[in-house]
């Protein structure tokens, strides 16, 4: 078995989702005391944050590529980084370390290509949805027409990650408000959405929706389990 590099913190909540979604997979897997052998670093979210909303990307991409290097240093095989954001700095923590990156965008476009899905609907950080690094790989990459919601709903979908779901606030009324928006992105044309940001799923499971909903948490827990016992 490979060690499961995991690169946490942005937000805990989320990251404590992908140590126990790929620990139970692999013991379904495997059976018995089986678990998964995990190298893990979990970084403050709130300097993560500051610095994100500050537009500093370059000095984020530093505290994690330094983070990157101790994991990789712990015995990684692989590494993955637990928050759909934060990939917007994975060419300069590709340059520091000498493991791939299990690419979050990618192991979500392959599920969705699975379902025969052309147009998919995109939620997440209004930096998910609004810059290249994750839209446009999924366009450019994988042939992928994306839906985003309008400016105004991009920032109740932002306001609600950062303000609540990252704190563990789970709140009924903005359930309904994603909800609301992903009705709206379905009739744009979007025959499926990603939940683009880790900790979405807190918010919307597919039991509250008839639109097909793609988990990037799971789907990303899974690829790494895929990938340690490959």
């Amino acid at each position: 078995m490979k060690t499961i590099g995991l690169l946490g913190g942005m937000s805990w909540e989320s990251t404590e989702l992908y140590y126990r979604l790929i620990n139970e997979q692999v013991k379904r897997e495997l059976g018995g005391l089986h678990s998964a052998k995990i190298a893990m670093v979990s970084v403050n979210f709130q300097e993560i944050e500051a610095l994100q909303h500050q537009g500093h990307w370059q000095q984020a991409g530093e505290l994690l590529a330094a983070a990157a290097r101790q994991i990789e240093a712990a015995g990684a095989d692989f590494l993955v980084i637990c928050t759909n954001t934060m990939h917007k700095v994975v060419p300069q923590i590709e340059q520091v370390i000498n493991i791939p990156i299990l690419h979050l965008a990618d192991s979500t476009a392959e599920i969705v290509k699975s379902r025969d899905i052309q147009t998919i609907g995109l939620l997440g950080t209004n930096f998910t949805m609004e810059q290249d690094f994750y839209r446009g790989r999924l366009a450019d990459q994988h042939a992928l027409r994306v839906v985003v919601p309008t400016a105004d709903d991009r920032a109740v979908i932002h306001r609600i990650i950062y303000d609540e779901l990252c704190l563990g606030i789970i709140r009924d009324e903005s359930r309904q408000m994603y909800l609301e928006i992903m009705q709206k992105m379905a009739e744009q044309g979007a025959e499926g959405i990603i939940e683009g940001c880790t900790e979405i799923v807190l918010l919307v499971q597919q039991q509250h929706t008839d639109i097909p909903l793609f988990d990037t948490t799971a789907i990303h827990a899974a690829a790494a389990v895929a990938e340690a016992l490959s």
